[in-house]
């Protein structure tokens, strides 16, 4: 096999800034077209190289939850964000509210103009939800606790174990599921509901029980010997520094703020809080064995999320430019290495012996 397709499993934080461009890009726009591509996009890259692995599975869960979102936003602007100009296209009677609650209509007459935009606002929430759904099931998040820097030791690994909630059910309801099936249980009623939930949560907490213990036995969440003056200065660094990302953030989403607090922000919250990471990593007795390599795929992997990204902070509607990022988004499904298969080893041909070689 050529070295260019060599199998081999990418750094997970590569797939991390490349789902975090989808999700930026699904953040500036509004448009169902465009959504409806960002959600492709990313199924395609996770159908084409997600490992063979228990948390690998849990892209459907995202799914199903952001069609969830979906239709409860079109029920919400249905039920709450009904507006009488426009298109009706269902007549409510409208539920009468008292006077300190003006602005506010329970039902009322339904506008083709009300499910549109309610559908585009559920939409968008969908394509978030499964942006970060892909990136769980593209990153290996035991890798990923590996790969954070020293600075985030104390809460890396609570981070990881949340990022892997819905993995861990996934996994949980998978073998609930087979068990079910052994046992010649296959019901699907609101009766056999009840047979599920309950193991797949007390499964799901003895597992998170067994990961909690072996990441105390293997030191996960001590402290470094870092003196009071240097904890409370790279503390405030850190603050301040996620302060000004959060406030750039919002300001780039919200087209309506002043650019003053969108890209400069941004770049100034990131700048501080990079010093206190650097402040907080110093003194950390932080050792990696076997470190990920970070090789040309993953810059590759990574650079596709920015420009996707950057795109979509240009243009957000359907247009050359936000279809070409698109198809940059995509390349990584085709290009990048396959990931590692468990049975790789079985396919692999034994070599052949001599019979000098047998005799002996």
């Amino acid at each position: 096999m050529p070295e260019r397709r060599a199998r081999r499993d990418l750094h997970p934080g590569a797939w991390w800034v490349w789902a975090i461009g989808l999700a930026v890009a699904a953040s500036r726009t509004y448009e169902v077209v465009l959504l409806g591509l960002i959600i492709g996009v990313a199924s395609l890259v996770v159908v084409a190289r997600r490992p063979v692995a228990p948390w690998a599975m849990s892209f459907r869960l995202y799914l199903w939850l952001g069609a969830l979102v979906i239709v409860i936003r079109v029920l919400f602007g249905v039920l709450l964000g009904g507006s009488s100009t426009g298109t009706v296209i269902l007549d409510l009677p409208e539920i009468p509210l008292p006077s300190w609650a003006d602005g506010i209509r329970i039902l009322g007459p339904v506008t083709w103009e009300t499910l549109q935009r309610s559908f585009a606002v559920g939409l968008q929430l969908a394509a978030l939800i499964i942006c970060v759904g892909a990136a769980n099931s593209l990153a290996n998040p035991r890798r990923l606790l590996k790969s954070l820097p020293p600075a985030l030791y104390e809460v890396g690994a609570a981070v990881v174990v949340a990022l892997t909630l819905f993995p861990q059910l996934a996994e949980s309801i998978g073998r609930v599921r087979r068990a079910r099936r052994l046992r010649g249980d296959s019901g699907r009623n609101i009766r056999a509901l009840r047979s599920i939930v309950i193991p797949v949560m007390e499964d799901a907490l003895d597992r998170s029980m067994q990961l909690a213990a072996s990441m105390d036995a293997r030191g996960y969440g001590r402290r470094g010997g870092v003196d009071r003056r240097t904890r409370a200065a790279t503390g405030a660094l850190l603050l301040v520094g996620l302060l000004g990302v959060c406030v750039g953030v919002y300001a780039t989403a919200d087209l309506t703020a002043p650019r003053l607090l969108a890209a400069p922000m941004l770049v100034a919250g990131f700048s501080v809080a990079g010093v206190g990471f650097w402040l907080s990593g110093r003194k950390v007795g932080h050792t990696r064995y076997r470190p990920d390599p970070w090789l040309g795929w993953e810059w590759f992997t990574a650079l596709c999320g920015v420009v996707v990204a950057a795109g979509f902070s240009v243009s957000y509607v359907l247009d050359p430019v936000t279809l070409v990022v698109l198809v940059v988004a995509a390349l990584p499904a085709l290009l990048t290495p396959e990931p590692v298969s468990p049975y790789a080893a079985l396919r692999t041909p034994a070599p052949t012996r001599t019979g000098q070689e047998v005799a002996a």
